[in-house]
């Protein structure tokens, strides 16, 4: 069952108001100010839920017996490796901070004489390298 079934199977007074795009009543307050929640499916299977009524997404759900996990067809992190980097993630940042900020003096520089010299072209590969490098540090 994807993640939009397995909610509306769950909600009393669902009607789908287009593809993809279904009005119910809220569970929590029972919407007795007659504002509903919305529900959309995206085309990656995820589901978009608004309650009008003011009630949070995750009580909404728990009064469904879900969780927020279950608006999703795969676990969020599916699609991330951990990283198994020796250098820390700040330290990380803050090489490449320091490499584009070189990068946007040197762009600043050749904006306004509209030339650029050698050393600056080297200064720009050493910075692409840098970041290059942190890139694979955090992979």
């Amino acid at each position: 069952m994807n993640a939009a079934a397995k909610l509306l199977d769950r909600l009393d007074r669902a009607k789908q108001t287009r593809p993809g795009n279904w009005i119910a009543g809220c569970p929590c307050c029972d919407s007795k100010r007659g504002r509903p929640i919305s529900i959309r499916e995206l085309d990656n299977g995820r589901v978009l839920l608004h309650a009008f009524c003011g009630c949070e997404t995750e009580a909404v759900l728990g009064a469904l017996g879900l969780g927020i996990g279950d608006l999703f067809e795969a676990p969020i992190g599916h699609h991330f490796a951990p990283s198994h980097s020796r250098i820390p993630a700040r330290d990380l940042l803050a090489v490449v901070d320091e490499e584009v900020i070189a990068a946007s003096i040197i762009a600043s520089d050749f904006l306004r004489t509209n030339s650029i010299n050698e050393a600056a072209v080297q200064r720009l590969a050493q910075a692409a390298a840098r970041i290059g490098k942190a890139r694979d540090h955090a992979q």
